[in-house]
This record gives C-alpha cells, structure tokens and sequence, in this order.
C-alpha cells in the first residue's frame, strides 16, 4: 500500500488518482475500524438534531449508500447493525460524537478583506463557502444563521467581491467568498477575485474546510468539477453542499431530479478521486440540510479545536 501524506490542517480523506503517489488531506486516521461487511448498504435514518434544534426539512429522497461512499469521522465506530448507524440525512457522512453545540445563538459580521493577510487574527476555526456565483451561497449562509440579510443576496451575480468574515457564537467563522466563473464580471477583475481566494485557501491557517457549492437543479458543469479538482490537488479540505435540491424541472423539458444531478457529479469526481468527499443535499427555501450541516461543522470544528 502506498503511503499517505498527513496533513496540518483538518482531512477529508480525498485520494487524486492523477498524482504518482496518492495522498490525503486529512489529519484523520488512514484506516479506521468498521464492523460490518465492506458490501454492506446503508439507508440514511431519520435526521439527527442537536437539543432543540429540529431539523426542517420535509420531503428528502431516500438514499442508499455503500460504505465505500461513506464520510466516516475519526474516533467513530460504526456498528454491526447498519440500520442503526447514524447517518446525516441526505448526506453521507457519519455522525460522531464531536458532534455538539451545533445551534447558531449568535450571527454578527465582523469585517471584509482582499488579502489573506488583512482577514481576522484572533486564531478561532473558519468555515469557507465558495461556488459559482449564481449558486446561491449568500441564501444558503442566511438559511444557516437563520437570518434573512446577514449576508446580502443579490439577483445580479459576482456582487461579492472580498473575503467577508461573519463570527458565530462569538467562537467560529462562516467566510463568504467571491464566486467564482460568473462570465459577465470583467476578466481583469475575475482574475483578481481567483487570486486571493485561492491564496486564502493555502495559507490561511484557521480554516477548517472549504464548502463548495455545486447547484443540484442543473447538470454538472467543467468549472465545478475543475474547482473541486483544483482544491484536491492542493490539499484543501473539502465538503461538497449541494444546492437548490427544492427545484424539480419537469421531465417532458429534458429536467432531472436533484437527486439524479447529484449522483452524476459524483460519479464525474470519482473519476479523479479515489473516494468522494462528504456531501450534503440542501435548500434554502425549505432550509433542507441546514441542521446537516451545522452538525457536520461542528463536529468537524471539534474535532481540529482538540487536534
């Protein structure tokens, strides 16, 4: 077996098969111990919520998953009866215990840079979301923080044009971050917007993962995939979050399900990538997967605050 590079920063264990040698980046453990059968399927249970913090959503199509396709945290134990294994719904990743303090009490924005350098130095854990510009990163950052304008939504794309930090809790970090591919910006001005983005995301520090957002009501386009291929390629952690799973095209105009787009971007990326990273199916009009993802970032802060 080939040996794996371990990382500094927070892993998704994500192998690119283009390398020579394979590598992770992740500081989880390379081999972690299951209990049942690698051809096991696992059916995503009922939604998990932290204390007082229901989940929302209504109607999520019922997934399978095999457990080569499963995010599975460190420190977690999967049992022999998979119908009791917790997994997030309509994702595939694994609840740990690190799992907690997952509710948003508080939501302020704390200050907009357009230099690493210039972002916030006061050490505490980030979480980065990033996607094409039209979607819908600012709709889900409000759906999250369960506020309508914490960050401004516009219906002209690439109106983000900076590294904006907004503090939860008073202890962590959602960055919103210029979109990226929008063809309408200025090519000068695109090329600045990828610049300090991507030099974000090699050598900030603090930030735990990168959530790339991929709209699930369309095809799967090139620029996602090299985006995503790009973040693999530099180590970047990486969680993907589907987008505008609510839309449902009518099939007689050649739509597809949500769930089918899904599917299709994932087979694409396993053609680059030995296993896929974690991924959660969302919607900010029905707020579909947002306590998903509050407790996929909290574990995964936890998780790096005790490493």
């Amino acid at each position: 077996m080939v040996g794996l590079l371990h990382l500094p920063r927070f892993p998704l264990s994500i192998f690119l098969r283009s390398h020579s040698t394979p590598f992770s980046t992740s500081k989880f453990p390379t081999r972690t111990t299951l209990f049942f059968s690698p051809k096991s399927t696992l059916t995503t249970p009922e939604p998990i919520t932290d204390n007082d913090s229901p989940s929302s959503d209504s109607e999520i199509p019922h997934v399978e998953l095999s457990l080569d396709k499963l995010f599975i945290p460190p420190e977690t134990r999967v049992p022999v009866d998979s119908g009791s294994a917790r997994i997030l719904k309509g994702s595939n990743i694994v609840l740990s215990n690190y799992a907690r303090d997952s509710n948003v009490v508080q939501a302020d924005y704390v200050k907009s840079s357009v230099r690493t350098e210039d972002c916030p130095s006061d050490g505490l854990p980030e979480f980065a979301l990033v996607g094409r510009s039209n979607v819908g990163k600012s709709s889900l950052l409000n759906s999250i923080v369960r506020r309508k304008k914490l960050a401004l939504t516009s219906k002209k794309p690439g109106k983000t044009q900076c590294i904006n930090h907004f503090k939860i809790n008073d202890s962590w970090y959602l960055v919103d971050l210029p979109g990226y591919g929008y063809a309408s910006a200025p090519q000068e001005l695109r090329m600045n917007w990828d610049n300090f983005t991507k030099d974000y995301f090699l050598n900030r520090s603090t930030l735990v993962s990168v959530f790339l957002l991929i709209d699930a009501s369309i095809p799967a386009k090139q620029i996602d995939l090299d985006y995503a291929s790009w973040l693999g390629q530099n180590q970047i952690p990486m969680t993907i979050i589907f987008t505008k799973c609510d839309k449902r095209k009518k099939r007689k105009n050649g739509g597809r399900r949500p769930e089918e787009n899904v599917n299709d971007f994932q087979d694409l990326i396993r053609g680059s990538f030995e296993t896929v990273p974690p991924w959660i199916m969302t919607s900010s009009v029905t707020n579909q997967g947002r306590d998903e993802i509050l407790l996929h970032m909290a574990q995964l802060r936890n998780y790096w605050l005790k490493h």
